[in-house]
C-alpha cells in the first residue's frame, strides 16, 4: 500500500454497507484489504467506472473485494495504480480464489441450516417432554402447537438440499436417496399437523427435526471430505498466455493470443512463458521445458529449434514464428487429454452409490404396501397414515448416509495426522483397490533440485572463481553450485566484467585471465553422462562440478513397502535413459519408461487400467497432470504444481513419501468399516420394519431407532482413528 494510503475519513462515521449485486461476466476480481465502509465503496467504484475500459464496477464490502466488467484489453495491471492513487490498497485475484471462497460459501451454508435443525429439534424435544410426562387436553394441545411453530420453519430452512435434490430427480422421473428422505419428513410433519388439529395424542415434530438433524450431519461430513475441487484442466488451461509482442517490420505490438495467425513472428523475453507453439527463427537462450518434460535442467535454444506452449524462455529473447495458436497448442491438447482422463474417472461407482441404487425404490414400495394394507384392514385413514410414516422414518437412509461419510472423515483425520489431505470422496475406496504403483521421478522421487557431489575435488582457489561466476547467473546449476561453495565457507574471487552469454554460460576476467563457467562444450570439456557444469581458468584443463539429484526422504520405504505388499511397481519419467536407469536400479524397480511425454504416460496408465489394474499414479508435474487424472487414483506432493494438485486424489502435505504405503492399509481398513456399516444398517432395517409394518411401532420410537443405527454407524466408523 502506498505511504500516503489510509483508511478514509468516511470510515469513521459511515455505517457499513451491506453486500451489494455484482456484474454478470465479471472478467477481473481485486482484493480491497483496506476498505471498510460506504464512503470506501463508492470512491473505489467511482474510480474504477471512470477509468477507459471499464464497463461496470462493484464492491462486495463483506468479502473487500472488486468485481469488474471490462473490455477485453483492460488488465489487473491498469486498475491496481488507479486504486493506489485513490489511496486504497489492491491486489489482482485469481479464479482459484473465487472458487475457494465459493466453495467455503456452501459450507458456511450448511454448517448454518445443520446448528438450525439442532436448536430446531433440541427445543421441541424439551415440549415433548411435557407431553411424555402426562399433559393432557388443551396443554398438550398447546405444546403440540408451538412444536408446530418451531418445526415447520425450521425444516423449511434445513432441509432445502434434500428437497432440492429430490425434486431434481423427480422432474427427470428418476428416484435418489433424497426422495424418501423427503417424503419420510413430509409425511412425519402432515401426520404431526392432522393429529395436533384433531387433539390426538400424538405429534413427530421432534422426529422430522431429529431426522432433518443426523441427514444434514452426514451430509456435513460428506462435504468435509470433499475438496473444492476445480478442474485439472481448467488449470492447464489458465496457464496459457493471453497476451503476446507481435513483431511486423521490425516494430513490435503487444496482441492478444487470439489475434496470431500461423507464421507471425513473435518476441519472447527473458522470464516469458511461451504462448504458442512455434520454430525459433532469430536469438539463443536456455528453456524451462520442466512443465511439460518433468526434466529440470534447461535446455538450450537456437535458431531453428521448436518450441512449445507452456515452456518458460530464460536467458536471452528470441524470435518465434507461430505455427500452432489456441486450440491447436500442445498445452491445449494436454488440457483435452486431462479433461477426457477426469470425465472417465468421474464414472467410478461408490458403494454408497450402488447401495442407493436398491435401497430408494424398495423404501417407497415398502411404505406405500404398509399404508394400503392397513387402510384395507382397519378402514382408519389416520392409522394407516401413521404406519407408513413410521415404515418411512424406520427406513430413512441415515445409518446408510453416514456409512461413507462417517468412515471416510475418520480415515481423512487419520490420514492428515499423518502428512496427507484426502480430496475427493470416493478416493479412499478406490486406494484400497490399488494393485499397480507408477512413480514419475523428477520432483516425486527425487527431490527435484540438483546438488553439487564432487565439491572436495576442486581446489579452494577455483572454488573462489566458480562461485563468483555462478552467483552471476539465475541457471539451477549455478545457484546449487553457489550454495555448496558458500555453505563450504569460500568467499567469491575479484572476477572483473562477468557477462552471461544465454544457453551457454557466465565468463569474466581474472588476474588477466579469462575464466568460463558452464557447458562441455563451450569451456573446452568433455561432456559425460552425468550432469555437470565446467570450469576453465586462463589455459588450465577444464574441471566439471558433478550434480546429482536427491531421493526425497521416504522414497526408498515407500517402494520397498509396496513391493511387499506384492503390488507391481513401475517409474515413468520425461528425463533422460540414463538418469532413469540410475534411479530405479537405485530403488530396485524392474519397470522403468524414460523420455516419456505426456501422451505417453496418460496412454501407459490406460493400457494398464484396461489390462483389468488398479493404477495409483504418483507424480507433480504438469506432464504428469493427464496421467494422474487417467488413474485409478492420484497422489501428488504439495510442491507440485497446482495442475497436478487438482487432479490428484489425494495431496502429500510434507516432504516424506513413506506416508504413501500406510495411506494404502487405512484404505483397505476404512473400506471395511464402510462394509460393516452397511451391514450394521441392513441388521438394523431386518429387525425394525417387520416392527413398524406390523404397526408397534410409532413414527416417535421409528425417529429414535433411527437416531440409535446413526449413532451405532458413527462409533464404528470412530474405530479408524
Amino acid at each position: 500500500m502506498p505511504s500516503g494510503a489510509a483508511a478514509c475519513p468516511g470510515c469513521i462515521a459511515t455505517p457499513a454497507e451491506p453486500a451489494r449485486p455484482i456484474p454478470e461476466d465479471v472478467q477481473i476480481a481485486l482484493s480491497l484489504p483496506s476498505i471498510h465502509c460506504s464512503a470506501c465503496i463508492a470512491n473505489v467504484e467511482r474510480a474504477l467506472n471512470a477509468h477507459p475500459g471499464v464497463e461496470d464496477a462493484r464492491v462486495n464490502l463483506t468479502l473487500k473485494r472488486a468485481m469488474i466488467k471490462a473490455a477485453p484489453e483492460t488488465r489487473a495491471a491498469d486498475l491496481i495504480p488507479v486504486l493506489e492513487r485513490a489511496g486504497y490498497e489492491a491486489h489482482e485475484l485469481d479464479s482459484g480464489a473465487l472458487s475457494a471462497t465459493s466453495a467455503d460459501k456452501a459450507g458456511r451454508d450448511l454448517l448454518m441450516r445443520l446448528a438450525v435443525a439442532g436448536f430446531a429439534s433440541m427445543n421441541v424435544m424439551l415440549l415433548s417432554v411435557s407431553v411424555w410426562s402426562g399433559a393432557a387436553d388443551a396443554t398438550r394441545d398447546m405444546f403440540h402447537w408451538i412444536s408446530a411453530a418451531i418445526a415447520l420453519p425450521a425444516i423449511a430452512f434445513s432441509a432445502q438440499p434434500f428437497f432440492a435434490n429430490a425434486w431434481s430427480a423427480l422432474r427427470v422421473r428418476r428416484l435418489n436417496m433424497d426422495v424418501p428422505i423427503v417424503l419420510a419428513i413430509l409425511l412425519a410433519l402432515v401426520t404431526s399437523v392432522w393429529e395436533t388439529a384433531l387433539s390426538g395424542e400424538h405429534a413427530y415434530f421432534d422426529a422430522a427435526l431429529t431426522l432433518t438433524f443426523f441427514l444434514l450431519a452426514g451430509r456435513y461430513l460428506d462435504y468435509r471430505t470433499r475438496a473444492a475441487a476445480r478442474s485439472a484442466a481448467e488449470e492447464l488451461t489458465a496457464l496459457e498466455v493471453p497476451r503476446a509482442i507481435r513483431v511486423i517490420d521490425g516494430s513490435e505490438e503487444e496482441v492478444a493470443v487470439s489475434d496470431l495467425i500461423v507464421g507471425d513472428l513473435i518476441l519472447v523475453r527473458p522470464g516469458g512463458r511461451m504462448p504458442v507453439d512455434g520454430q525459433i527463427v532469430s536469438g539463443q537462450s536456455e528453456l524451462d521445458r520442466s512443465l511439460l518434460t518433468g526434466e529440470t535442467l534447461p535446455v538450450f535454444a537456437e535458431a531453428g529449434q521448436t518450441v512449445s506452449a507452456g515452456e518458460v524462455n530464460l536467458t536471452g529473447p528470441l524470435t518465434i514464428q507461430v505455427t500452432a495458436v489456441g486450440e491447436d497448442t500442445s498445452l491445449h491438447r494436454m488440457a483435452d487429454l486431462v479433461a477426457i482422463a477426469e470425465s472417465g474417472r468421474s464414472r467410478y461407482t461408490s458403494l454408497a452409490d450402488k447401495a442407493a441404487k436398491l435401497y430408494a425404490p424398495g423404501v417407497h414400495i415398502l411404505s406405500a404396501l404398509s399404508f394400503l394394507g392397513w387402510y384395507i384392514y382397519s378402514g382408519d385413514l389416520r392409522t394407516a397414515l401413521n404406519i407408513a410414516a413410521a415404515v418411512l422414518i424406520i427406513t430413512c437412509p441415515c445409518a446408510l448416509g453416514l456409512a461413507v461419510p462417517a468412515v471416510t472423515t475418520a480415515a481423512s483425520g487419520r490420514l492428515f495426522r499423518k502428512g496427507m489431505l484426502i480430496k475427493h470422496a470416493t478416493a479412499l475406496e478406490r486406494l484400497a483397490e490399488v494393485d499397480t504403483v507408477v512413480f514419475d521421478k523428477t520432483g516425486t522421487l527425487t527431490s527435484g533440485a540438483p546438488e553439487l557431489i564432487n565439491l572436495g575435488d576442486h581446489s579452494r582457489a577455483d572454488l573462489e572463481v566458480a562461485l563468483a561466476l555462478a552467483e552471476a547467473s539465475a541457471h539451477p546449476l549455478s545457484v546449487a553450485l553457489a550454495q555448496a561453495v558458500q555453505a563450504a565457507g569460500v568467499k567469491p574471487a575479484g572476477v572483473k566484467d562477468i557477462v552471461e552469454v544465454p544457453g551457454y554460460g557466465t565468463e569474466g576476467q581474472y588476474r588477466g585471465q579469462r575464466v568460463r563457467l558452464g557447458r562441455a562444450a563451450w569451456v573446452g570439456g568433455a561432456q559425460g553422462p552425468e550432469t555437470s557444469a565446467w570450469l576453465s581458468v586462463g589455459s588450465s584443463p577444464p574441471k566439471a562440478f558433478i550434480f546429482s539429484d536427491t531421493l526425497r526422504p521416504g522414497a526408498a520405504e515407500a517402494v520397498k513397502a509396496f513391493a511387499r505388499t506384492g503390488k507391481q511397481i513401475m517409474l515413468i519419467s520425461g528425463d533422460s535413459k540414463g538418469a532413469v536407469e540410475a534411479l530405479a536400479n537405485k530403488l530396485g524397480i524392474q519397470n522403468w519408461i524414460a523420455e516419456a511425454l505426456p501422451q505417453d504416460k496418460a496412454r501407459r496408465i490406460q493400457e494398464l487400467s484396461d489390462q483389468g489394474r488398479h493404477v495409483l499414479m504418483v507424480g507433480d508435474g504438469l506432464n504428469d497432470t493427464a496421467a494422474l487424472a487417467a488413474a485409478h487414483v492420484s497422489i501428488s506432493p504439495a510442491s507440485a504444481l497446482d495442475a497436478a494438485r487438482v487432479a490428484s486424489d489425494i495431496v502429500l502435505l510434507g516432504t516424506d513419501l513413506s506416508p504413501i504405503a500406510d495411506a494404502c492399509d487405512t484404505a483397505v481398513k476404512a473400506t471395511k468399516r464402510i462394509r460393516e456399516n452397511f451391514r450394521i444398517a441392513t441388521v438394523y432395517n431386518v429387525i425394525a420394519v417387520p416392527l413398524a409394518v406390523a404397526g408397534l411401532a410409532t413414527p416417535l420410537i421409528a425417529a429414535l431407532a433411527m437416531s440409535t443405527s446413526s449413532i451405532t454407524v458413527s462409533l464404528n466408523a470412530l474405530r479408524l482413528r
